[in-house]
């Protein structure tokens, strides 16, 4: 996925024809280093093909997939008197969920 990004950031940049020094130096600005084999294996697949294409074609193969689980008629029939049990729990887990942010880990995710 980091390969198929670099290459369309390449892209979008303003590169028609982004080679493997290009997206070496996309990953490398922020740290990560590129699989020499995976990177050809990626350029060969798209060598001579238009990006916007082959999006277009992989949001209509993604289309066809189903999107949803197992049929789910089943489950009022089996969960109907759930509900009022699993309101109580979620009442207990809200609890338990506010003592945990309050706790100090030890670090911050701005940092």
């Amino acid at each position: 996925m980091k390969l198929v990004a670099a290459l369309l950031l390449a892209q979008l940049g303003g590169n028609a024809a982004p080679g493997e020094a290009d997206i070496k130096k996309i990953l490398s600005s922020v740290g990560v280093e590129a699989d020499a084999e995976q990177l050809a294996r990626l350029l060969s697949e798209v060598a001579g093909k238009d990006l916007n294409a082959l999006i277009a074609e992989g949001k209509t193969k993604l289309a066809s997939l189903p999107a949803a689980g197992p049929s789910s008629s089943a489950a009022p029939a089996a969960g109907a008197a759930a509900p009022a049990a699993g309101a109580a729990a979620a009442k207990k887990v809200e609890k338990k969920e506010d003592t945990e942010e309050e706790e100090d880990m030890g670090f911050s995710l701005f940092d």
